[in-house]
């Protein structure tokens, strides 16, 4: 089963936006999360996927500073994309929840949805 999600994108790179962006899930993605080749952290209803494919290359300070406002205590460096999507039950996918979207725009200055 395919699902469209909208999703909070934090890149990497500072002279990328921070960004709202449908997503999709299908059973490819839902494999790359459970073979380990994306990290989870989770929030209350929330959960960040940490993709490995960029390697350890570009430190994601913003996706730190997110994490940290939204109450999880990050204890090592995050590099690479950060995605973030809502749940509801366990592991069932929602849009990421308008809070974090609201905390995004109001850490980095920029608006993210209309």
């Amino acid at each position: 089963m395919n699902t469209l999600l909208n999703a909070l994108v934090i890149p990497a790179r500072l002279n990328h936006p921070v960004h709202i962006r449908p997503l999709q899930l299908d059973a490819a993605s839902r494999h790359r999360v459970a073979a380990g080749e994306v990290a989870v952290l989770a929030g209350q209803d929330w959960r960040a996927y940490l993709s490995n494919e960029s390697g350890r290359i570009f430190h994601n300070v913003r996706a730190e500073v997110l994490l940290r406002e939204a109450g999880v205590d990050v204890e090592s460096t995050i590099h690479g994309t950060v995605t973030f999507l809502g749940h509801a039950e366990p592991w069932e996918e929602t849009d990421a929840p308008r809070h974090l979207i609201r905390l995004a725009e109001q850490l980095f200055d920029m608006p993210l949805a209309a």
